[in-house]
Parts: structure tokens; C-alpha cells; sequence
């Protein structure tokens, strides 16, 4: 019987090879370090748990609007318009099962098969599979180092067809932590509102920026045209450590909106009732402790940006927000390690782990196979040991 060809067309993640491979490590007895999980490693602020046990205990466990409480809602809408300078209504609003689900939801209600969507590389490896699943063609336009891998004008235009339909931002990135200056978008909304195409904004990372000079602006904010062309996704996972919970939520222009809500109509239902109540928590509670956890990935972030800086043959930019460093490995190629070659990115994480026990993110899904993402959303010591690690590993190619 013949499978769903659009299904069986998504490429697997070339890193599960890698997390397998760490995960039977683990259950050998070896010392793995993991620079690999996109995930804080800080408890979800207390505040946040003891209101979903109140839910609980008030029996708000069952159906919500299929788009989300208008509490929330309307919670969200307070956020854009206090953190971003945007006016939404509660309409425009869709709360969903995580800002993956989110951005699926936006995919889904703005292409039709055939229709391109640029994605700038390196990006965030599930953007170019949730095109692909909504009938979409991804367009990988790959940015340059010197740049701060970030679109250019002249990239933007090469990659323009009549069947564009869309071009996604990330700000802060993943895998890179750069940021989007005021010029890089101004330049983007142009492009968009000149083509009338869609922006699709991935701001999860906002709330995590380092440095007193940068800070997080949203594209829609940059005037009406822009604004009825972007649909914003952001959520709760990152920025208040609540992974697990599953709840983002996407902002778009109104008939988007309405389409978007159809969908998750049909095909969830709701988000979790529960978790939808720890994110009015989340979003309405103290700010303290994103302010607590954004000053731990600080230090982490210049120390594992040091520590870097200081090994031969790799190199990266400091990231500005967000918590990955993105590393260039290019030059330990034709070099080897314990008799092993290393001849891509891929290649260097497999004798990483192997032979020093650390495990990291090769970046060939995410348009970059000279380079590997390194989370430091660890803890201090772990990131110590594991840059030791690289650095012995460097330190003994041949």
C-alpha cells in the first residue's frame, strides 16, 4: 500500500545519527557532554507551576476555544503592544500547541502548491520541512559571514520569483544569535511590501539579548504596509524555560488569522487548557526571573565565546542573543584524529563524540555543512568540560 508521497518527501533530521549515537553512550556509562538540546536548562519559575496546579484545582481542564481563552489572548495582546509597539485585537491572535505548531498553521494558510518561500541559510532546520509539508517550495538563500549572515538586498531580489510567496525571519537567530538591525529590516519590509509577499517573523528568542547596544525589534512594527504583511510567531518556551508546556501563539493580519484559527480548528482542537493558564502566569507575572535567567546565558555566552577564541582552525562570531555559538570547523578538514578523517561538519561532530564524548549539532540541515551549533543552555561546568574537550581535540589533529 502507497505511503503519502509529500511525507515520505521530509528529509529525517541528520542529527538524530548524532543523538542516538549519545543517547547509547549515556546507557554505556560514558561522561556525555551535550551541547545539542535548544532547551534552558532552569526549572519553570514557580509562579508559573503554581498556576497551573490552581487550574487544576479550579477544574480548568477541559475544551477551550479552538484559537485559545480570550484571557490569554488578550494577555498577548497587552505583550506585542508593550514589548513591540504593535496593536493587536484578541481576533488576530491564535494561541497553539508550541511555535512550531504556530508556524506550521501560518505555512499552511498562506501557500499553495508550488508556491516558494525564501528561507535564509542558516536557518532553524524545520522552516525548510514545514514549507515542503504545506505544499511550499523553500528558496535557501546562504548569507555570508561578513555579512553577520544576514539577507542582503541584492540576495533577497536574486532569489525573487512570480511564485514567491513568503520570506521568513529569525531574530535572535538559531543557530547564529545574531540579531536583525533596524537598516536589515527596513530593507526586508521594502522588499515585501514592493512584491506584496508575506513576512513570517520567528521572534521566540526575543527576551534573550546580551548586550546594552542591541535589542529586539519586530518588522511589523515598522508601518501599516509591513504589518498587513507579517504574521509575527512567538511563545513561552525560551524566554520563561516552559519547553514542555507546548504553548505559542502567532499575531497576523485579521484574514489570516481567520484562516489559521480554521486550521487548528480541524486539526487540534485546543491548546492544553492547563498550560494555557501557567502562560497568562508567564506573560502577566513578574519579569524578574527571564531577567535572572538572561544574566546566566550571558556569562555563559562569554565564556564559551572565549574559550572558543582561543582554539586554532575554529572560528564563529559572538552571538548577540538567543543561546547558541555557531562554529566553523572548516579548517581541521583533511586533518584526523585517532586515525579518523575529517572531511565535513558531520565528520567532526562523529570524532567528537566518539572520542571525547561531546556531543553537538552538525549544521548541514540548517544550509551550513561547515559548521556546528554548540547550546549553552547548560550549566557552567558542563560547558567547561566539554570546551576542554574540543580543545583536546583540536589541539591533537594530525
Amino acid at each position: 500500500m502507497e505511503l503519502s508521497k509529500r511525507a515520505l518527501g521530509i528529509k529525517p533530521s541528520s542529527t538524530l545519527a548524532i543523538s542516538a549515537k549519545a543517547a547509547e553512550l549515556k546507557a554505556a556509562g560514558k561522561d556525555i557532554v551535550t551541547f545539542g538540546v535548544g532547551e534552558p536548562d532552569f526549572d519553570t519559575p514557580a509562579h508559573i507551576c503554581e498556576a497551573a496546579k490552581r487550574a487544576i484545582d479550579e477544574g480548568k481542564t477541559r475544551y477551550t476555544p479552538a484559537v485559545g481563552t480570550l484571557a490569554l489572548r488578550q494577555a498577548v495582546c497587552r505583550k506585542f503592544q508593550k514589548d513591540n509597539g504593535l496593536e493587536y485585537t484578541p481576533a488576530q491572535v491564535i494561541i497553539s500547541n508550541g511555535a512550531k505548531h504556530s508556524l506550521m498553521n501560518a505555512f499552511q494558510a498562506i501557500l499553495n502548491d508550488g508556491e516558494e518561500v525564501i528561507i535564509p541559510a542558516p536557518y532553524w532546520l524545520s522552516y525548510a520541512e514545514m514549507v515542503k509539508i504545506a505544499g511550499g517550495v523553500p528558496v535557501i538563500v546562504h548569507t555570508k559571514k561578513e555579512n553577520n549572515f544576514m539577507l542582503t538586498k541584492e540576495e533577497l531580489e536574486g532569489a525573487y520569483s512570480e511564485k514567491t510567496k513568503a520570506v521568513i525571519l529569525t531574530s535572535p537567530s538559531n543557530p547564529t544569535g545574531m540579531i536583525s538591525s533596524l537598516e536589515d529590516l527596513q530593507m526586508v519590509a521594502d522588499f515585501a511590501v514592493k512584491h506584496d509577499i508575506f513576512v513570517i517573523s520567528d521572534e521566540i528568542y526575543e527576551k534573550l539579548i546580551y548586550d546594552a547596544d542591541k535589542k529586539h525589534i519586530s518588522i511589523a512594527s515598522l508601518g501599516k504596509e509591513i504589518y498587513d504583511r507579517t504574521i509575527v510567531i512567538n511563545g513561552v518556551s525560551k524566554s520563561y524555560a516552559m519547553t514542555g508546556w507546548r504553548i505559542g501563539f502567532a499575531a497576523a493580519p485579521l484574514e489570516v488569522a481567520k484562516c489559521m484559527a480554521s486550521l487548528q480548528s480541524h486539526m487540534a482542537s485546543n491548546p492544553n487548557a492547563i498550560a494555557q493558564e501557567a502562560t497568562l502566569a508567564a506573560l502577566e507575572g513578574p519579569q524578574d526571573c527571564v531577567a535572572q535567567m538572561c544574566e546566566q546565558f550571558k556569562k555563559r555566552r562569554d565564556y564559551i565565546f572565549e574559550r572558543e577564541e582561543a582554539i586554532p582552525m575554529i572560528s564563529a562570531l559572538k552571538p548577540e542573543g538567543a543561546f547558541y555559538l555557531f562554529v566553523d570547523v572548516s579548517g581541521t578538514y583533511d586533518k584526523q584524529y585517532a586515525g579518523k578523517t575529517i572531511q565535513s561538519a558531520a565528520d567532526f561532530a562523529t570524532v567528537l563524540l566518539e572520542e571525547k564524548y561531546v556531543a553537538v549539532v552538525p549544521c548541514a540541515d540548517f544550509g551550513m555543512p561547515d559548521y556546528i551549533r554548540l547550546s549553552y543552555a547548560a550549566d557552567m561546568e558542563e560547558i567547561k568540560k566539554g570546551m576542554d574537550r574540543i580543545e583536546e581535540l583540536v589541539h591533537g589533529l594530525v
